[in-house]
């Protein structure tokens, strides 16, 4: 039975105008991107099929093109109109940090900073550069690659951090492993950044492991 023909309390697109988004499954979210579809398949069908395969959503999302337009029923406009929603997502995350005190609100940059750095096959390190009231000036990917290796250089940050006019930063990598512990090595290259900006009268709020799970913080832990 095509989802036109459920009653409408069932229809994704009628439960999330009439309840919210919040509390559509995620193949009830997914069908609405899919619309239509297959023969003897609903869109719902063939979410529910594709969360499945992927293990469920996160292992959809991070599924690469190839991977995803493989899909019976997911073509290249579909997948592309999926990544424009998760783009869409994370400007609407950096626009509420650019109208807010970033400290004042770090479930917002958590969230911010996972969307960004968690699943990335490759080790990154950026950072929010911010103004005195502490709102984002902007977020940008400095290095790659591995800390241990010393491909940080606090000099570019210096550098980087003054053009910008930055009042304070928010330092960020992933582990591409999923363990969010900081290493010996992110704290000696944290603490060679804040030294170095320090002659410059810029502050290091907080420094950021990304991970599986919650990130975790420096300045939680009394680091900074």
């Amino acid at each position: 039975m095509p989802i036109t023909d459920w009653p409408a309390s069932e229809r994704p697109r009628e439960k999330l105008l009439a309840h919210g988004a919040s509390t559509l499954s995620d193949a009830e979210i997914l069908a609405l991107f899919i619309r239509t579809g297959t023969r003897g398949k609903t869109a719902l069908d063939l979410a529910r099929e594709w969360l499945s395969h992927f293990d469920g959503l996160r292992g959809f999302l991070d599924a690469d093109v190839g991977a995803l337009t493989a899909l019976s029923g997911l073509g290249p406009a579909k997948y592309a109109e999926i990544q424009a929603a998760l783009e869409l997502g994370q400007r609407h995350l950096a626009a509420t940090l650019q109208r807010n005190d970033v400290m004042s609100s770090p479930d917002t940059t958590r969230r911010f900073l996972s969307k960004r750095l968690r699943g990335l096959r490759h080790e990154v390190f950026a950072a929010l550069f911010l103004d005195s009231q502490h709102r984002l000036i902007v977020f940008e990917e400095l290095f790659r690659g591995s800390i241990d290796s010393c491909s940080v250089h606090p000099r570019q940050v210096v550098e980087r951090a003054l053009k910008l006019n930055a009042a304070a930063l928010i330092l960020a990598h992933n582990h591409p492993s999923g363990v969010a512990e900081p290493s010996a090595a992110d704290r000696q290259i944290t603490e060679r950044l804040r030294q170095a900006l320090e002659l410059f009268e810029v502050r290091i709020l907080d420094h950021f492991v990304v991970g599986e799970g919650r990130p975790a913080s420096f300045a939680e832990r009394g680091w900074l």
